[in-house]
């Protein structure tokens, strides 16, 4: 299969947390994706882009904070994590680049 742009535009960075060091032993890969993508998206674009088989996606999405920036007052952006849960057999080396 090849890789067409809008699976770029869904997947947009692994996430490498310690939490996420603890899924990856289960079987399960941590993504930052689009706000508005959804989980049917999500999986089609890491089957595309890696080769693999998928067997569930779980989405969380994050309040962006309100911080103090420059002594003025700002919003961090709203952030979607997918968690997606590999069939048996599979991996993703998430340290490599795409």
């Amino acid at each position: 299969m090849s890789a067409t742009p809008e699976q770029y535009d869904v997947i947009r960075k692994p996430i490498i947390t310690e939490k996420t060091t603890m899924a990856s032993e289960a079987g399960a890969v941590v993504f930052e994706v689009a706000i508005d993508s959804t989980k049917p998206q999500i999986k089609a674009a890491v089957e595309g882009l890696f080769g693999v088989k998928v067997k569930a996606v779980n989405t969380t999405i994050t309040k962006g904070k309100v911080k103090r920036f420059r002594g003025q007052m700002g919003k961090r952006k709203d952030v979607k994590k997918a968690y997606v849960t590999l069939e048996e057999g599979n991996t993703i080396d998430v340290t490599t680049g795409l």
